[in-house]
């Protein structure tokens, strides 16, 4: 049987937006302007944008053909319905909170179930979460297994959580532990799926100990084709059973609908418990927006109830994991560092592993992140001590890895535009040992990799001739 090698997108392209080329030159002149920080480039400036999944994507001629009939109602409208009902297909969860984006559900949850003192553990927090922990004066703790902290490593479910260490952290910390979180996939950690097995495993301890147990189910799409791809007996499950069974094992869930929910904004908070999604609501109302429509408009809510059925699309899913697989082996094959295996939505590059010659103190994933728009125009996002190494008391510690991360928008970019990136890559891991590291010159007291500003640690040198 003909069985292509060639990976094809599985839609027809409708309409195109023009990329804007630059030199090299205009590229410096952007990187010096942006104070040498990616998120402050503009856009236009950027030829292939991996920066984020989160709310870049193309959306489908049958969302935008949604969109149209959005009810604008203020309370009670049908694309609130519509919403809900689609929320609640997938995760059969009780109540359906709309937010909008995942930030937003995190805020609220957090704001009704956290106290100062508290300690939420996660597989891995993502900066966002752990933020919204640490502003409520609790202690985000991170506890993936052992092998989710060595990229190298190959392990089929790297993001999963250390059950053992879960189990130590609710017995040490009886009374102080609000909820436990689980992030699918685990971004932080490379995109790593979490294995059902392991999702079961850590349900059973929160319910020994009385904590509910929460997803942060930002990529449930894609935790789910691994799990069908890589788990003993689900390899014949669709990907919707298997992600209702990942719901069936969680007390509720915060979603950015910004990545598997394929919209542009949106989320969403669910849960099972009448007192919790109460406050929850209260606290929506006072902040967002009324309970039916969450700061959204309805043409939104019509966009993510039909792009949470695309996600879960298996000849999408097959496409969008198969891609980024595809470039990870074309960077393997040259000896590129990187997260193994890859990931679903991005692939991670190892910075520290790359740059030995750059000490963490001088940002080495920063540092690649900056060469990589130099030479070829490409935004990707530092994923090490820039974002992770601030602590809350204002002091610095390095961060576990030093990774750049590079997120695909969905159904936006073609295969001709994953081998440019190939050649990129290539080309700066070819000169590796002229790159040069980064300082920081000034910082806000959080999430500082948003706004920082950085320049070279020496002198006016990044990428050295």
């Amino acid at each position: 049987m003909f069985e292509p090698r060639t990976i094809i997108e599985p839609f027809r392209i409708k309409s195109v937006e023009p990329i804007r080329q630059t030199t090299v030159t205009e590229r410096s002149d952007a990187l010096k302007a942006a104070h040498y920080n990616l998120f402050k480039l503009r856009a236009r400036d950027v030829l292939i944008d991996l920066l984020t999944d989160s709310g870049t994507g193309a959306m489908s001629s049958r969302q935008w053909a949604g969109m149209m009939r959005g009810d604008e109602s203020y309370a009670g409208a049908d694309s609130w319905y519509r919403f809900e009902a689609a929320v609640q297909k997938i995760t059969r969860l009780k109540h359906v909170i709309p937010t909008h984006q995942g930030r937003a559900a995190e805020r609220i949850l957090f704001g009704a179930m956290v106290n100062a003192g508290d300690v939420v553990p996660n597989n891995t927090h993502f900066d966002t979460t752990r933020a919204n922990v640490e502003a409520r004066g609790a202690t985000a703790l991170d506890i993936p297994i052992a092998e989710g902290r060595h990229p190298a490593v190959v392990h089929p479910f790297k993001g999963n959580m250390d059950l053992d260490a879960l189990e130590r952290i609710l017995t040490e910390h009886q009374g102080r532990v609000p909820l436990v979180m689980m992030t699918v996939t685990n971004n932080s950690g490379g995109g790593q799926p979490v294995s059902l097995e392991n999702l079961r495993g850590a349900r059973a301890i929160c319910r020994k100990h009385g904590v509910p147990l929460f997803l942060d189910a930002c990529r449930f799409a894609e935790n789910s084709w691994f799990i069908k791809e890589r788990e003993p007996g689900q390899h014949d499950r669709r990907p919707i059973e298997i992600v209702q069974e990942m719901f069936a094992e969680v007390d509720g869930a915060t979603m950015s609908a910004k990545k598997d929910g394929m919209a542009n904004i949106g989320g969403f908070l669910a849960m099972n418990d009448d007192d919790l999604a109460r406050r929850c609501r209260d606290n929506l109302i006072l902040t967002e927006g009324f309970v039916t429509y969450g700061g959204l408009a309805g043409y939104d809510l019509e966009a993510i109830a039909i792009g949470l059925e695309e996600a879960l699309d298996e000849d999408y899913l097959r496409y969008r994991i198969r891609s980024v697989a595809y470039l990870a082996d074309r960077l393997a094959a040259a000896g590129v560092p990187m997260v193994t295996p890859p990931g679903g939505h991005a692939l991670y590059i190892d910075a520290k592993a790359m740059l030995p010659h750059i000490p963490q103190a001088e940002y080495p994933a920063w540092a690649l992140s900056c060469a990589l728009y130099l030479v070829g125009g490409v935004r990707s996002v530092e994923i090490g001590t820039v974002m992770f190494g601030q602590q809350p008391d204002g002091s610095e510690k390095p961060a576990a890895m030093e990774l750049v991360r590079l997120a695909f928008p969905r159904r936006v970019y073609t295969q001709s535009h994953v081998d440019y990136l190939a050649e990129v890559l290539l080309y700066v891991h070819e000169r590796r040992d002229r790159i040069r590291g980064m300082k920081i010159v000034e910082q806000p007291p959080a999430l500082r990799h948003f706004t920082a500003k950085l320049l070279p640690a020496h002198g006016e040198v990044l990428l050295s001739s």
